[in-house]
C-alpha cells in the first residue's frame, strides 16, 4: 500500500494547537487549583474579617457571607487565568508539539511563550526538532545519492554480462576488463560508505604512532610528483620545521591528505602550483598545522558550507564517475576522529586551501 506523505515546506510551518486535547489535559489541574485557592483565601477572608473588624454585629456576618466567597470567586478565577496563561498555555502547547514530533510530524514549531520561565525551554525545544528534521532530510538524501551513485556502475555490469551471454558481444579481454573496473568502483564506494560510517559513530579504529611530519609529506610528493609533472603542476612541499614530530594515525592521515591532493590535482589546470605547508603551533592545545593549497578553479562562496557533505560534488552533472564523492566527507571525519579540525578558504578562479590543526 502506497501511503500519502504532504509535501514539505521550505519554511518551518508554526503549530496549530489543539485546543480539546489542551483541555482535558488542563480541566484536572484547574479544578485542584480552584478547590485549593478557594479554601485557602476564604480562610484568610474570615480570619482578616473577624480579627480586624470594630464591628460585630448580625449585619456584618451577612456581609462577610454574603462578600467574602464572591471576593475569593473572582480573585481565584484571576489567578488561575494568570497560572493557565503563564504555565497551563506553554505546557499544553508543548505537550502537544511532542505528540505531534513522536507521530512522526518534524515540522512542528512551538509558538514562543512571552514567559521567560519557558521561553528558553520552547528555543531549545524547537531547535532540537530542526535538527532531526535536518537529519532526517540528510538521510532521504543520502539514501538517494547511494542509489544513484550504484545504479551505473550496477547497469553496465549487468548490460555487459547479458551482452555476452546473447552473444552481442564476445567474451573479449575490453569487456571483461570494463566488467572488472565496474566491480572495483562499486567495491570502492562500498569502501568509502563503510569508513564514513565508522568514523561519523566513532567506532573506526586508529592506530596512533609518533613520526617525522616530513616523513609524510615526502611520501605524499612521491606519490603525486610524477601525476603532477605530466599535467604540468609544480608540486612543492614546505616543512617549517624538519623535525617536527606528530602522533597520529599515519595510514588514516595519508588518506586525508591524498584525498586534498587528489582533489587539487582535478580542479588545477596546466601551469597551476599546488603546495603542501606544515608548520608548527606555538601556545595552543594544538601543536600542528598543515595547508594544502592550489591555484585551481576554486569553490564558490554558496557551495563551501556543503563540500564536507556526503555525495557532494563541484561537478553538479557527475560525470566524473572515477570521484565518489565521498572524500572531502572521510576526510572530515578522520580529522575529527583525530580531535583536530579541518577547514576551507576558496576564490573563485584563484584557488583553495584547505587548513588542518592536529
Amino acid at each position: 500500500m502506497k501511503h500519502f506523505h504532504p509535501p514539505h515546506s521550505d519554511q518551518p510551518r508554526r503549530f496549530s494547537f489543539k485546543r480539546r486535547s489542551s483541555g482535558r489535559k488542563f480541566f484536572p489541574f484547574a479544578f485542584f487549583f480552584f478547590g485549593i485557592f478557594s479554601l485557602f483565601f476564604g480562610g484568610v477572608a474570615a480570619i482578616l474579617y473577624w480579627a480586624f473588624s470594630e464591628f460585630s454585629g448580625f449585619r456584618n456576618i451577612w456581609l462577610l457571607i454574603c462578600a467574602a466567597p464572591v471576593a475569593v470567586f473572582v480573585l481565584a478565577v484571576f489567578t488561575m487565568f494568570t497560572l493557565y496563561m503563564r504555565f497551563g498555555q506553554p505546557l499544553s502547547d508543548m505537550f502537544n508539539a511532542i505528540d505531534s514530533v513522536a507521530e512522526g510530524n518534524l515540522s512542528v514549531r512551538v509558538k514562543e511563550s512571552k514567559s521567560d520561565m519557558f521561553s528558553e525551554l520552547v528555543k531549545r525545544f524547537n531547535k532540537m526538532v530542526e535538527e532531526l528534521e535536518r537529519a532526517e532530510q540528510q538521510r532521504r538524501n543520502l539514501t538517494a545519492d547511494i542509489a544513484h551513485e550504484l545504479r551505473t556502475p550496477l547497469h553496465i555490469i549487468q548490460g555487459n554480462l547479458e551482452g555476452v551471454l546473447d552473444k552481442v558481444y564476445e567474451a573479449t579481454p575490453e569487456h571483461i576488463n570494463n566488467t572488472l573496473d565496474e566491480t572495483k568502483l562499486l567495491a570502492r564506494l562500498v569502501e568509502d560508505l563503510q569508513t564514513l560510517s565508522l568514523a561519523e559513530t566513532g567506532q573506526l579504529p586508529l592506530h596512533p604512532t609518533r613520526f617525522l611530519l616530513a616523513d609524510l609529506t615526502d611520501d605524499l610528493t612521491s606519490s603525486f610528483s610524477a601525476q603532477a609533472a605530466s599535467q604540468g603542476l609544480d608540486l612543492t612541499v614546505q616543512n617549517a620545521d624538519p623535525d617536527q614530530t606528530i602522533t597520529a594515525d599515519y595510514d588514516r592521515l595519508n588518506q586525508v591528505l591524498t584525498n586534498l591532493i587528489s582533489n587539487a590535482l582535478r580542479h588545477t589546470p596546466s601551469g597551476g602550483k599546488i603546495s603542501i605547508e606544515a608548520e608548527s603551533i606555538q601556545g595552543q592545545e594544538r601543536s600542528v598545522r598543515i595547508k594544502v593549497k592550489d591555484t585551481g578553479s576554486g569553490i564558490a562562496s554558496e557551495d563551501i558550507p556543503f563540500i564536507f557533505d556526503r555525495f557532494w560534488r563541484g561537478d553538479k552533472s557527475r560525470t566524473n564517475r572515477s570521484n565518489s564523492g565521498l572524500g572531502l566527507a572521510i576526510s572530515k571525519q578522520l580529522i575529527l576522529a583525530h580531535k583536530g579540525t579541518i577547514e576551507v578558504e576558496s576564490e573563485v578562479g584563484k584557488g583553495t586551501m584547505f587548513v588542518i590543526e592536529l
